[in-house]
Parts: C-alpha cells; sequence; structure tokens
C-alpha cells in the first residue's frame, strides 16, 4: 500500500533524513577505523579529523532540520496507529535528534576541553568555547559512549519500526520517508 501525498514527509526532510542517515553510518565507520588506529599513528589523528568533521556536518543538518520541521510541520499520521505506536514513534524521533545533536556537541567537548584543536575535515579549525579541563573532558567522553549506545539502541528501534511497517502491516507508513525515485 502507498501512501497518499497528503500523508508523505517533503522533499527537504525527506533528503535530511537519508542524508543524515548516511553521515551516521560514516561517522560509525571512521570510529571503528579510530579504534584500529595505532594510538599516536597519524591515521588516528585523520580518522578522528574525518569523525568529528561528519559530526559537525550532522550538527549543521540537524539544526537545520529541528528548524524546518518547526516550520514545516509532519504530515499527520496513519488512522492505522494506535496512540501508543504514534506517542512511541514520536518519543524515538525527537530522542534520536536530541542525540544527533548532543553526540557532536560531546566530541567537541571532549577534545577542546583536553586542550586539542577541533578542526572541519583539517582546515578549518573551530575556536575553543572552554577552559582546559580534565574533568569536563572526561565527563563529555563519558556522555559521548553513552550516546552512542543509545543512538545504536533508538536507531535500530526505529528501523525495525520502519521495516515492520513498509513489509509486515504494509500500511503506508515506511513510504512517509522513502526518496521519491
Amino acid at each position: 500500500m502507498s501512501a497518499p501525498a497528503a500523508h508523505v514527509h517533503d522533499r527537504v526532510t525527506r533528503r535530511l533524513h537519508w542524508l543524515n542517515a548516511v553521515l551516521a553510518v560514516v561517522t560509525v565507520l571512521l570510529a571503528l577505523c579510530l579504534l584500529g588506529a595505532p594510538r599516536h599513528g597519524e591515521a588516528r589523528g585523520w580518522f578522528l579529523t574525518l569523525h568529528g568533521s561528519c559530526g559537525i556536518a550532522i550538527l549543521v543538518l540537524t539544526l537545520f532540520w529541528v528548524g524546518w520541521r518547526l516550520r514545516h510541520r509532519s504530515p499527520p499520521l496513519r488512522p492505522t496507529l494506535r496512540r501508543s505506536e504514534a506517542l512511541l514513534a514520536r518519543a524515538t524521533q525527537i530522542a534520536i535528534l536530541f542525540l544527533l545533536i548532543a553526540m557532536p556537541v560531546t566530541g567537541y567537548v571532549s577534545l577542546a576541553a583536553a586542550g586539542k584543536p577541533v578542526s572541519l575535515l583539517g582546515v578549518v579549525t573551530l575556536p575553543t568555547l572552554m577552559p582546559e579541563s580534565g574533568r569536563l573532558s572526561q565527563a563529555a567522553i563519558a556522555l559521548h559512549l553513552l550516546g552512542e549506545f543509545l543512538v545504536y539502541g533508538l536507531v535500530a528501534l526505529h528501523v525495525a519500526a520502519a521495516l515492520i511497517h513498509g513489509f509486515v502491516r504494509r500500511d503506508g507508513i515506511l513510504e512517509r520517508m522513502l526518496p521519491k525515485i
């Protein structure tokens, strides 16, 4: 069952969703490369720079997306959803958006508070907005790691729900966010 046009997200929202999804996958892959790189090697530095640059891109896109969503409301949910499903979907989406903002911020704080430069693709160095503090850096690292696992769980829930709606229920929910081909 395809979703009627009135139930489909606008083109900008769909593009932001999928661009953020691709950037998030790239960011996770770069984090995995970071784990495998020698501790003080040049490759590790590049992986960290690329990982952080993707995080900055996600932050900017997500802030734009939130602004867009405030001005362009979501289409109405399908009447086939129970109230509890609609509430869970909305809570999951809000939590994911929150984490897409919090993760880059905690990543930035962990480096900046440790006195390390934060750059965008190694070209533009971001200003340090806080004093050097080992405790703040460690707290930001802990929050970043916690956020990592929360993102994994919430995205898994989000994807599982989308797939259930698309291939089991076939109720048009998945089609709301699919790119138009």
